[in-house]
């Protein structure tokens, strides 16, 4: 599991300082204001959590894949709780955002995992220092 979250970091990485090129090329590249950033706490039952996982899986990597305005789905989950689902969701903007929700990819997860969502709570972050966003993703490629 801790390979693949290991994979799934870097093609996050990998994408999001695409993303930063075509955007500018210096470290002092500040974050758009109306980029929405949230985290997503997501309690499944235990009865599904192997099912979960993998529609999760396939939600996430194809929303990075396909869709320009997302810049990151990264699916986590508690070491001591694995039910316990966190996702950091961060989005180019509300019409990204929007878009995203719209997909044939995300109505699929929903459909499929409503029964196995016990809890969902999303909480809507502000970043505290944007200017180390892209020099954190840029140390990934070292």
């Amino acid at each position: 599991m801790k390979a693949i979250q290991s994979k799934t970091l870097l093609l996050l990485a990998i994408l999001f300082c695409s993303w930063l090129n075509v955007k500018g090329q210096n470290t002092n590249i500040s974050m758009p204001d109306n980029m929405i950033i949230r985290i997503s706490e997501i309690g499944i039952d235990s009865a599904y959590l192997d099912e979960y996982i993998s529609i999760l899986k396939e939600e996430s990597e194809a929303s990075v894949r396909l869709e320009p305005g997302v810049i990151s789905i990264y699916p986590m989950f508690q070491k001591e709780h694995p039910t316990e689902i966190r996702i950091l969701e961060i989005y180019a903007d509300k019409v990204a955002y929007e878009s995203h929700l719209q997909t044939p990819h995300f109505k699929l997860y929903k459909t499929k995992t409503l029964k196995m969502v016990k809890s969902l709570r999303l909480v809507d972050m502000d970043a505290i220092d944007e200017k180390t966003m892209p020099v954190i993703f840029r140390k990934l490629r070292q």
